[in-house]
């Protein structure tokens, strides 16, 4: 072939011997190069471009490695043949990402009191754990987690919950969203699913991400309406027995002993989400379904959003024997998605105390966050009427004003308020009198009142139980 013809930038910040390589790739790509053709050898070329034999060599070996080319032993270089690339105009753009929203007042239920996080503790133990004693940590430790945090874990939940498991019976995660999957992967059995309505809307998305059907039970003051289990022909059911979400009931004990029956009397499985069972305000911790468990019928499910912080990405499982076989059977050649530095972080935070110092402290800061929310909403009564303020980081709101919930929700956005409707919690639609989860963690003390007094202004209620409409 004749000799190539191209003029490198020696000024520019791309390396010479990329820009050699970038030209004669779009030559064989152009089909100025033809299959077949012959390069120049590297002396020549280097000696035409008036270029070290290093740049082309270089060049010539990222064409030979990405296959653009081949060498023949004594004969030189030859351009390969290519696939001809057909191209098809794209009808589907990609869709910008909604812009979030700011509000002045966010009160979404969802969220927690980030300033009285103890950042100088968790530095402390971050710091003992990121050190060269611990290079080990840079490998793969088990599927399930390391053996340090499920022990931690394990002490844990005997001591809080009444939980009764071996560490062995841990399976670490990166929250609800990697461990309910697995789980109902393992429960090839079940083939329709009782879930909680209203529930969180998360559970319901995983349910359908994973092609699992399922059959919405409704609750009622007493909790899950254990008898519909039956009616519906459910194979295994999910719940939060200590904290109903969004309504915050309490699974009773004759119900709990109920579904415990049924759980052995069908040979099945409950899915127990003790999500934020840390947080009771009034009366005694109510036990988990686990600690009542005699025959291996509870999985246990929890996470660290709550009680820490969600971006901690850290969640748990407990598995009864017989799962805890299948699981390690099934996921045997998987890793942990949670990296073992924050394993460790969090073992040592617990380990030394720091973990149940922090749940005391947030225990006394939401029990006052909780006070001043609930005084701040009486004098409004009885127009405005609270809920669930036992427990949870959320209380509920039943307004009797002559408006709808949708109307009432964008009374409150138009406010600058953020606040999230019971009516999206439903999965059948439910006929109800304007309801709203107020969550009142995030908020600052001082401000918590402020966000009250402007959510009933927007809405029209004054003091003493009027609405101006």
């Amino acid at each position: 072939m004749d000799m190539l013809t191209l003029a490198l930038e020696p000024e520019s910040s791309t390396p010479l011997y990329e820009q050699l390589y970038l030209h004669i790739r779009q030559a064989i790509v152009d089909d100025t190069l033809t299959t077949g053709a012959k390069l120049p050898s590297k002396r020549k070329l280097s000696d035409f471009i008036d270029v070290s034999q290093t740049t082309v060599e270089l060049a010539y070996a990222q064409l030979l490695a990405e296959g653009y080319i081949e060498s023949v032993p004594r004969k030189g270089f030859y351009v390969l043949p290519q696939e001809e690339l057909y191209v098809r105009r794209s009808d589907n753009p990609i869709k910008p990402l909604p812009q979030k929203k700011t509000y002045t007042f966010d009160v979404y239920p969802s969220q927690i009191d980030t300033t009285a996080f103890p950042f100088e503790r968790w530095r402390r133990h971050l710091k003992q754990v990121v050190t060269e004693e611990n290079r080990d940590l840079l490998a793969l430790g088990s599927v399930q987690g390391d053996l340090v945090l499920r022990q931690e874990i394990a002490t844990y939940l005997y001591h809080s919950r009444g939980v009764s498991c071996s560490p062995e019976q841990i399976i670490v995660g990166s929250g609800t969203e990697q461990l309910l999957p697995q789980l109902l992967d393992l429960l090839t059995d079940a083939k329709t699913f009782g879930i909680e309505d209203p529930g969180y809307p998360l559970t319901k998305q995983l349910f359908e991400h994973q092609n699992r059907h399922y059959v919405p039970i409704p609750v009622d003051e007493s909790g899950l309406v254990v008898d519909r289990l039956e009616t519906e022909r459910i194979d295994a059911v999910y719940v939060t027995p200590a904290h109903q979400f969004p309504t915050g009931t309490i699974l009773s004990v004759s119900r709990r002993q109920r579904l415990l029956n049924w759980a052995l009397e069908h040979q099945t499985y409950i899915i127990e989400d003790d999500y934020d069972s840390e947080f009771r305000y009034s009366g005694k911790p109510i036990p988990s379904l686990q600690s009542m468990d005699q025959n291996e019928r509870v999985i246990y499910l929890s996470t660290f959003s709550k009680s820490l912080m969600p971006s901690l990405r850290i969640g748990y499982m407990v598995l009864p024997p017989q799962l805890l076989n299948r699981y390690r059977e099934r996921y045997r050649h998987f890793t942990c998605s949670v990296p073992r530095f924050e394993q460790h972080t969090l073992a040592e935070f617990m380990a030394n105390g720091d973990f149940e110092k922090h749940l005391n402290r947030m225990r006394k800061t939401y029990r006052r966050k909780l006070e001043i929310v609930t005084a701040a909403f009486k004098p409004y009564e009885p127009t405005v009427s609270i809920t669930g303020a036992s427990a949870g980081l959320h209380i509920i709101l039943s307004i009797n004003v002559p408006h709808s919930t949708e109307t009432l929700q964008h009374m409150a956005e138009s406010s600058g308020i953020r606040i999230k409707a019971m009516e999206d919690y439903y999965i059948r639609p439910q006929h109800l009198h304007p309801q709203f989860l107020f969550g009142f963690a995030a908020l600052s003390e001082a401000v918590l009142p402020i966000a009250v007094a402007r959510l009933m202004s927007c809405w029209n209620v004054t003091k003493g139980g009027t609405s101006t409409d």
